[in-house]
């Protein structure tokens, strides 16, 4: 049965109960909302096969499918006052119709002559021939649209009067029309259901919004001035005046935020309280003091800050979950090495794990420089090492040695044991699963947990890193170390590219090195991307004749890409043409010169990251984004890198770019797909969210008090596993 007073929007219970969720239910059943698409009157099978493919199947789904903008009410008008390209309303009498079939490519038509009096217009509906056969002569009719050429054009109508119904019954009442002058909903036009029909039955769904279980406490929205559940979802889809669709928006938002960062803290809590405790990692000090004094640079403020507050966290007896994110070359490879010598000197072991073995090579190789003297071994465990020397390899960490291991995936693999894994540093963290960040170290048959350190080469923007990794405490490093060379960054259009090869061969004669990173691997076509087989044979040919040019990408086996990197740090390779695999982890302080080719083809954070790979030695480098031929004019997108050299800053302005599913591809990665909540552009509403849930927390019984369950409960439901994102 359905409430007999609807609530007004915006109107929160002044006295509400808060113990279980049933209590702001309303006394209806929620299961309502469960019910199939084609519950609802004029859905049936077809159209709810269609809405399927829009993730609509249940009446639940049908009313958080929110519209996408509205159309304001127009004015209503007497015709002969219409003017020229102004959205107007009038009504008026339909004097005659007719309907013309598009051929040769034309557009089909209806026209139909509107009159009122003396005065009268022809209108015409393109593309609609049903509105010939809805429409009859003598018929009053609203009529919404634009004056255009003496003709008026139909955006949308409504019949004024209609025929008598032969049974007597008076027909249902639909949706707020024409005559209401309210605002219109403009619902998603998916393939076969039109706007118009979406509408249609989210009117019929409306009838239902009781139902809908209102999971916010209720302090949160007398607080925040928030409507309740059931109000919100009216007013989204059929406010009274635009202000109430912002509110409704605003409300809806809210919720989604609220209830994801609930779920992914009270997650994390429960993956430590199941953990137990952690190893106290407050060892060898006397060890760690003389390497850190020892280190061939000073370490910068924000280095000594992250080292002490991972210190903290290490000696503390709780497993650590960190996540270290910083400029390119801020140094996070010695803050990382830090943690990992303090569980060496404790009597435990550590292990670095990278996404690629061109990456794990470059960190084993760093790893174990800055090891010597510390007494401490460092080995390297990737898909290449295999026979006599991997079974050995694999005793040596079974022993429990203390000991430092730098690997790939291949350190998850079911014959790797680590006899005393203490800590796990995990470089480039967004490139490996979830499974895979889980697995190193999982099975170790021991009371105590492993602490965790995550690395960022990219970082992050703040919206990203209160919801993907929400259940994370996070450190920054911004301050870059001495002796980092200023890198020009210069943005070149098509015709101007060949600039970019007379500098890079300038370089070269001066003894330096540089890289040109492509897209592509190989040609696509006449008018494909530039490639690094195409450019290489180019450039030898070219501009780089006489020069040593050596190739890397992915199809290439690890063995092929190690001897590549190892010649082209060593010096052997003037120029090396590769893809992004270069991106991260790759030190070569003797290049000057980075060349992108096709640089429209890359998100502003990875040109970053290409970018810091010159510039490390303390020389002046130069960093050329080349634009395609058919890209024209500077392209405003790449001209913002060009204007900052602010990872933080380059990050926020990737999201904003290209949405929190491409960024580092995030989507794979855990990031929910919000119905309503846009981010970064709700950043001012995630950060209220956060503010409310941690007053709650530190107000009331944490995570177990009963002014949280109903939250807790959709919240599980909604981003559990299993749950659709």
């Amino acid at each position: 049965m359905l409430p007999d007073r609807p609530r007004t929007f915006g109107e929160v219970d002044p006295a509400p109960s808060e113990q279980v969720l049933e209590a702001v239910v309303g006394g209806l059943d929620p299961s309502l909302l469960d019910q199939p698409l084609s519950s609802l009157r004029g859905v049936g099978r077809h159209f709810e096969a269609v809405a399927r493919e829009a993730g609509v199947e249940s009446v639940r789904d049908l009313l958080w499918l929110v519209p996408e903008t509205y159309d304001e009410p127009a004015p209503l008008e007497p015709i002969d006052q219409l003017v020229e390209g102004r959205r107007s309303r009038f009504s008026a009498e339909v004097r005659s119709i007719r309907s013309h079939p598009g051929r040769g490519g034309r557009r089909g038509r209806t026209e139909a002559v509107l009159g009122n009096g003396s005065t009268s217009l022809e209108a015409v509906w393109f593309n609609r021939p049903w509105v010939a056969d809805q429409l009859d002569a003598g018929q009053s009719v609203l009529v919404i649209g634009k004056l255009d050429g003496g003709r008026f054009v139909v955006e949308v109508h409504e019949v004024l009067s209609e025929p008598a119904d032969p049974g007597g019954k008076s027909p249902a009442k639909g949706p707020p029309g024409l005559v209401e002058a309210v605002p219109r909903p403009r619902h998603r036009n998916f393939d076969g259901i039109g706007r118009g029909r979406w509408r249609s039955w989210a009117w019929e769904a409306n009838r239902m919004t009781a139902a809908e279980p209102d999971p916010l406490p209720a302090s949160i929205r007398r607080k925040r001035g928030l409507p309740d559940i059931a109000a919100a979802l009216r007013a989204i889809h059929f406010p009274a005046e635009l202000g109430e669709a912002g509110e409704a928006r605003h409300r809806l938002a809210f919720e989604e935020l609220f209830l994801y960062q609930l779920f992914v803290r009270e997650a994390g809590r429960r993956e430590r309280v199941a953990l137990g405790s952690a190893p106290v990692l407050d060892g060898g000090e006397d060890v760690h003091r003389a390497w850190l004094a020892g280190l061939p640079w000073p370490l910068t403020g924000h280095q000594e800050a992250a080292i002490e507050t991972i210190g903290a966290d290490l000696g503390s007896g709780a497993p650590m979950r960190r996540l270290l994110m910083g400029e390119v070359g801020a140094g996070k490879t010695v803050v990382a090495l830090s943690a990992m010598l303090r569980a060496l000197g404790s009597g435990y072991q550590a292990a670095l794990m990278a996404p690629t073995e061109v990456l794990a090579r470059q960190h084993y190789l760093k790893v174990r420089q800055l090891l010597e003297g510390t007494g401490f071994d460092a080995y390297l465990l990737t898909g290449s090492v295999r026979g006599p020397e991997r079974d050995a390899l694999l005793g040596e960490l079974a022993s429990g040695r203390p000991s430092l291991t730098v690997g790939t995936h291949a350190l998850i693999g079911g014959q790797v044991a680590f006899g005393s894994l203490g800590i796990v540093v995990v470089d480039e963290e967004h490139r490996f699963g979830v499974r895979q960040r889980s697995a190193l170290g999982a099975g170790i048959d021991r009371a105590e947990a492993i602490h965790r350190l995550h690395l960022s080469a990219t970082p992050i923007p703040r919206t990203l890193a209160l919801t993907v990794w929400g259940d994370l405490e996070l450190t920054e490093l911004r301050e870059l170390p001495e002796g980092r060379g200023a890198v020009d960054t210069v943005l070149l259009a098509g015709t101007e590219r060949e600039r970019a090869f007379e500098a890079l061969r300038r370089e070269i004669d001066r003894g330096h090195q540089g890289f040109v990173v492509c897209p592509v691997i190989r040609d696509e076509g006449p008018d494909g991307r530039p490639s690094v087989e195409g450019e290489a044979a180019r450039l030898e040919t070219g501009p780089l004749s006489g020069c040593r040019i050596g190739t890397l990408h992915g199809e290439m086996s690890e063995e092929a890409k190690a001897e590549v990197m190892t010649t082209f740090a060593e010096g052997g390779i003037d120029v090396l043409i590769a893809t992004t695999v270069v991106e991260v982890g790759i030190d070569v302080p003797n290049a000057t010169v980075m060349v992108i080719e096709g640089a429209e083809s890359f998100g502003l954070a990875q040109l970053h990251q290409l970018r810091g790979r010159v510039g490390r030695g303390g020389e002046a480098s130069t960093c050329f984004l080349l634009q395609g031929d058919e890209a024209g004019s500077p392209n405003d997108r790449l001209s913002a890198l060009v204007g900052t050299s602010d990872g933080f800053e380059i990050a926020e302005a990737d999201l904003r770019l290209r949405g929190e599913g491409e960024l580092t591809g995030t989507r794979q990665h855990g990031l929910p797909r919000f119905r309503v909540a846009r981010l970064p552009r709700d950043e001012p509403i995630l950060l209220e969210t956060r503010e409310e849930l941690e007053r709650l927390l530190a107000e009331g019984e944490g995570f177990d008090s009963p002014v949280l369950a109903p939250a807790l409960l959709t919240a599980r439901a909604r981003y559990g596993r299993g749950a659709s994102q």
